[in-house]
C-alpha cells in the first residue's frame, strides 16, 4: 500500500496502518516473543493473517525472527525501529482513554487479553512466600469462567484448568469490572463496597492489590469531558 506522499506521516501509515499491525508492536514491545502469545493478545485475528503481518514487520525491520533451539518454531523480538514506537503506542493510548473510552461495548472486554494483562501486572517481589495462587471467578462468563494465576518465584503461570494447589487469593468479580479495575476505573475499595467484587485472602495483600497486581499504565487518565466539563 502506498500514498505516493513524501510526507513521513504517510510513509509511516504505509507500514503501521494496516489493521492490526499496530496491535502487533503493541504485542512486541509488552514482551510477546511467541506465536500463541500473539495469539493470546489478538485473539480476533486469524493464524493466516497473523502469520502475514508478521512477516511483513520483519521485511520492514520491525522485527527479528529467531528459530527457538531444539525445537520447530521462531520467536519474535522486536527491533530499534520497533522500540522507538514505544512514545508512539503510548501517546495512542493515552488519546484514547481521553477521547474514546465511553464507546467501549461489551464485545471489547475480552477475557483472554485481561488475563494476559493481568499475568503481567503481577509483581512476584511483592507478594509473601515463595508461591501464590490466585483464582479469579468472573460471575457473568458462562465458558472459562474460572482462572488461576500462579506464580512461583518469578515465574508466573496462568491456568485455565484447577492447578490443584492451595488459592491464597480469590476474586468474585464481573469481566467488566475487573477490567475497570485494571483500568484505574474504579478503585478496589468502592468496587468491594458497593458489591461488585468479592476479594477474598490474607490481610496483607488483599488491602494492597495495586502493589503486586500494577495497574495499567493509563490508568489515572481521565476522559476529555472530565477536563472540558469539569464538575
Amino acid at each position: 500500500m502506498s500514498y505516493n506522499q513524501f510526507c513521513p506521516v504517510a510513509k509511516a501509515m504505509e507500514v503501521l496502518g494496516e489493521r492490526w499491525t499496530l496491535l502487533l508492536v503493541r504485542e512486541l514491545l509488552m514482551g510477546s516473543t511467541r506465536f500463541n502469545e500473539f495469539q493470546r493478545g489478538l485473539s480476533q485475528i486469524s493464524p493466516t493473517l497473523l502469520s502475514k503481518r508478521l512477516a511483513a514487520l520483519e521485511e520492514q525491520g520491525l522485527l527479528m525472527r529467531k528459530r527457538i533451539p531444539g525445537q520447530r518454531g521462531h520467536q519474535y523480538f522486536p527491533t530499534e525501529a520497533c522500540k522507538e514506537l514505544m512514545p508512539v503506542v503510548e501517546q495512542i493510548g493515552t488519546w484514547g482513554m481521553r477521547w474514546v473510552r465511553n464507546h467501549l461495548t461489551e464485545d471489547d472486554y475480552d477475557l483472554s487479553l485481561l488475563m494476559l494483562y493481568m499475568e503481567r501486572s503481577i509483581c512476584p517481589d511483592k507478594l509473601i512466600g515463595n508461591e501464590t495462587v490466585i483464582r479469579f471467578y468472573f460471575n457473568d462468563i458462562t465458558e472459562y469462567d474460572t482462572w488461576w494465576i500462579v506464580v512461583t518465584g518469578d515465574e508466573i503461570d496462568v491456568c485455565m484448568m484447577d492447578p490443584g494447589k492451595e488459592v491464597d487469593i480469590y476474586f468474585n468479580v464481573c469481566l467488566q469490572v475487573m477490567c475497570q479495575l485494571w483500568m484505574g476505573d474504579i478503585s478496589y475499595k468502592k468496587a468491594i463496597a458497593e458489591g461488585k467484587l468479592q476479594l477474598i485472602g490474607p490481610t496483607p495483600l488483599t488491602k494492597n492489590v495495586e502493589k503486586w497486581l500494577t495497574p495499567s499504565i493509563f490508568a489515572g487518565i481521565p476522559p476529555a469531558r472530565a477536563i472540558i466539563e469539569p464538575d
